[in-house]
């Protein structure tokens, strides 16, 4: 449930309001809004008399939420969020492209890809220490070093780091990394995602490869009912019956996340299409469609990465994606 109450509503006059709904065992999410405060209601609200709220002389309406995610649901916070991340703004009508390497595979590696990228238009800069691999077999990053790395680019560039936690046994290890990333397999590890809504750091999460949107947006949730609002949401591709490519890219997830959520959304081209030369084109459909930015996976030597080289961009091709992209934004400003 939410209620809207009028603009210049009398302070007092609230602040009583807020001590019976707290009264009646609900918890109040606050939304101060440039020309309207909302009062979002978490909790049991079926014995809620809606007329004798709607009847104060301070409440502009009362309405009854169906979704069960509240933090999340624009409802209760009309405004974009805007999460500052280290200076970066995301949300609310910027636009970020995060680019780096799939895994940290050496210093050199890490400091030339992240010179390139910010020269090239890139604000963030993305590696993986750690990497969710299907086979054991295969490459699993290097831990602790490579957070070491990151943190070198991290002074050389300036940029704001992103990388992927797999266990909650790693948190300590990301105390200086600027924005957590949720991988796909993890995005209902619940109990890491309440571990994480005790950070208050900003959490990048992916959507699940077979995840539907409310499933994606009670995870946002798990992350804020814990306290951290500062969430932003990735579509990266689900799994369909189409083999052509690794993922299925969702572009309609885009403008229904936007128009369902309050949080800033992302688009991973890279891992939805897994194919280089799809990634240009499937970005410019993410930008136009109204994300908020996007993840690009580039790395100086593709053939011979040690994780997702297939779907990597070369500086060069990087280059041309951000240029392509800024052209268009204009254009999509409607859309975020």
């Amino acid at each position: 449930m939410v209620v809207l109450l009028k603009k210049n509503a009398d302070a007092n006059q609230a602040e009583k309001l807020k001590a019976w709904l707290k009264s009646q065992g609900l918890d109040i999410h606050v939304s101060e809004g440039k020309h309207q405060t909302i009062l979002g209601l978490v909790g049991d609200t079926s014995q809620v008399d809606i007329d004798l709220i709607r009847a104060l002389d301070i409440v502009e309406d009362v309405k009854r939420i169906q979704e069960p995610f509240k933090n999340a649901n624009r409802k209760f916070h009309a405004e974009d969020t805007v999460i500052d991340i280290s200076g970066v703004k995301i949300g609310g009508g910027s636009f970020n492209i995060i680019a780096g390497p799939c895994s940290v595979e050496s210093e050199e590696q890490v400091c030339a890809i992240a010179e390139k990228v910010k020269e090239y238009g890139a604000t963030m800069f993305r590696g993986g220490a750690f990497k969710p691999r299907t086979s054991p077999y295969s490459f699993q990053g290097l831990g602790a070093e490579g957070i070491r790395y990151l943190m070198k680019a991290k002074k050389l560039t300036g940029m704001p780091v992103v990388s992927e936690i797999m266990d909650l046994s790693q948190l300590p290890l990301f105390d200086e990394i600027d924005v957590i990333q949720v991988g796909a397999r993890n995005m209902q590890n619940f109990t890491m995602l309440k571990e994480l809504g005790k950070t208050r750091k900003p959490i990048l999460l992916k959507r699940g490869l077979s995840a539907t949107l409310e499933e994606l947006l009670m995870s946002a949730e798990y992350i804020m009912s814990s306290g951290n609002e500062k969430v932003i949401l990735c579509e990266r591709g689900i799994r369909t019956f189409e083999t052509y490519t690794r993922n299925t890219l969702d572009i309609t997830a885009i403008p229904v996340l936007k128009s369902l959520s309050h949080l800033p959304v992302v688009a991973d081209p890279s891992h939805a299409t897994g194919i280089a030369r799809l990634v240009r084109p499937t970005a410019l459909a993410a930008a136009a469609a109204g994300a908020d930015g996007l993840l690009i996976e580039v790395h100086n030597n593709p053939e011979g990465a040690l994780c997702d080289g297939p779907q990597s961009l070369t500086p060069g091709a990087f280059k041309q994606l951000a240029e392509s992209v800024f052209k268009i934004l204009p254009y999509s400003e409607k859309f975020r």
